[in-house]
């Protein structure tokens, strides 16, 4: 299996201080390496900056640490749900597929203690580099919950007392007012696209 490669400080750190997450190799730059607590176990090269460039995408800014992890174990929707708390959103997103923006919402969501993000399956990307560092270390820390039927798990959420709520270019609440009930269940639609009929018919 292709294994993702996270690089950037706050993407590596977080990735590094998770238990649940599995890190095979480190690459690193003696300056950055001095930075992290490194597990001995774990094989690590040292590496200069040009070698780190090899190892990830075109100019992604790596900050002199590239590390290889294995995917995070997949989390149910059920499980999720019986934490639920007043106060705590569910994030869920229907078909936005950039990891770029994936990343940014799962930052977001741990910024304002959102209880996780849903996503589709089908229709979200995978773990990977690029979206680890648009996180910025969120990706290890809020639950991230991919499910097979959307329409089936909003269902699910209604019934655990979540109001849902489509967010979609043209609605006229605020976000405070969107708020407002105890447990919110907000639908992010797809980029471009906006979203599906058959999700804003909810």
């Amino acid at each position: 299996e292709n294994r993702p490669r996270f690089w950037g400080r706050h993407a590596v750190a977080a990735a590094l201080a998770n238990p649940e997450r599995d890190v095979f190799r480190i690459w690193a730059t003696r300056e950055a390496a001095a930075e992290y607590e490194i597990d001995p176990s774990i094989p690590f090269s040292f590496a200069d900056v040009a070698d780190l460039g090899r190892l990830v995408p075109k100019d992604a800014p790596h900050q002199g640490i590239v590390i290889e992890v294995g995917r995070l174990e997949d989390l149910l929707l059920a499980d999720l749900l019986d934490q639920a708390e007043d106060g705590r959103p569910l994030l869920v997103l229907d078909q936005v597929t950039d990891p770029h923006n994936v990343g940014a919402i799962l930052r977001s969501a741990a910024a304002f203690n959102a209880l996780g993000v849903v996503t589709q399956d089908r229709h979200a990307p995978p773990e990977s580099g690029a979206l680890a560092k648009a996180a910025s270390g969120a990706l290890e820390t809020m639950p991230w919950v991919r499910v097979v039927n959307l329409a089936r798990s909003l269902d699910d959420m209604a019934e655990n007392g979540f109001w849902r709520i489509g967010l979609t270019g043209e609605a006229e609440t605020t976000l405070a007012e969107a708020l407002g009930p105890k447990r919110v269940a907000l639908v992010l639609g797809a980029e471009g696209e906006g979203m599906r009929q058959n999700t804003q018919v909810h």
